[in-house]
């Protein structure tokens, strides 16, 4: 995953439909790496997943990579939201406390 370089290249929206939505703008949506509010973390089961991109898909920060033929988290930019590990269908994501 080719991460972007912090504070580069972030364009704030000056109108309503200059506005992005949704997981297809990638990583470097935000002007900053994680600065420590995340609470949890996903932890996934490389035995039980079925790549399937489910994850990958409604990441709504864009922070999983699949390009190394596993699903990998950017935990520079995730946030900790769970919704990974909610919709995956085979459950092989756990959601961990940070520390443990």
């Amino acid at each position: 995953m080719s991460k972007p370089k912090v504070g580069s290249n972030v364009h704030i929206p000056t109108s309503y439909d200059s506005m992005f939505f949704g997981a297809s703008n990638g990583v470097g949506c935000l002007p900053t790496v994680n600065s420590g509010f995340r609470t949890f973390h996903p932890v996934f089961d490389y035995d039980t997943c079925i790549n399937c991109n489910m994850c990958w898909i409604y990441c709504p920060e864009g922070c999983i990579d699949r390009s190394s033929g596993r699903m990998e988290v950017d935990m520079d930019y995730c946030k900790g939201c769970g919704i990974c590990a909610h919709e995956c269908p085979k459950k092989c994501i756990t959601m961990v406390r940070d520390g443990e």
